[in-house]
């Protein structure tokens, strides 16, 4: 069996992941990247999506991500992000609000109010992430 590699997801306010984990998966601005131990050190940008990893049980788990950094080295990966959730923390409910105010900011553009189109549609890219996540139930 390979070796495991140590995983942390950091935001601002708090250490989402810390642990041992078989390989991670994630949406690299310039497409997705995976890691396995003795990976060759990188850094890049990462978009919102879904960090995936397999921890050293062989249990698969999601993070969602809104974009941040990642550094790879040969026995770790570092991702910062301004936010991120695991999906068993995101609460069902207040997703699919926040997806029902994302759509209703978007429809209030159309009709020419005074919205910022641009920023309405990044809501809802991240409330139509989060919701699949949490209804994925990883």
């Amino acid at each position: 069996m390979a070796e495991n590699i140590r995983l942390e997801i950091v935001t601002p306010e708090k250490t989402v992941v810390s642990e041992d984990v078989q390989i991670v998966a994630a949406p690299g601005t310039l497409g997705e990247f995976g890691v396995l131990s003795g990976h060759t050190p990188f850094m890049t940008t990462l978009k919102l999506g879904s960090i995936r990893y397999t921890d050293s049980q062989g249990t698969d788990h999601l993070v969602f991500v809104s974009g941040g950094f990642a550094e790879a080295l040969p026995a770790q990966v570092t991702i910062l992000a301004e936010s991120a959730e695991r999906s068993r923390d995101i609460d069902l409910a207040r997703a699919k609000a926040a997806v029902d105010r994302a759509r209703e900011r978007l429809a209030m553009e159309r009709a020419k109010e005074k919205v910022d189109y641009a920023r309405a549609k990044a809501a809802l890219e991240r409330a139509l992430h989060r919701l699949k996540l949490a209804e994925s139930g990883k």
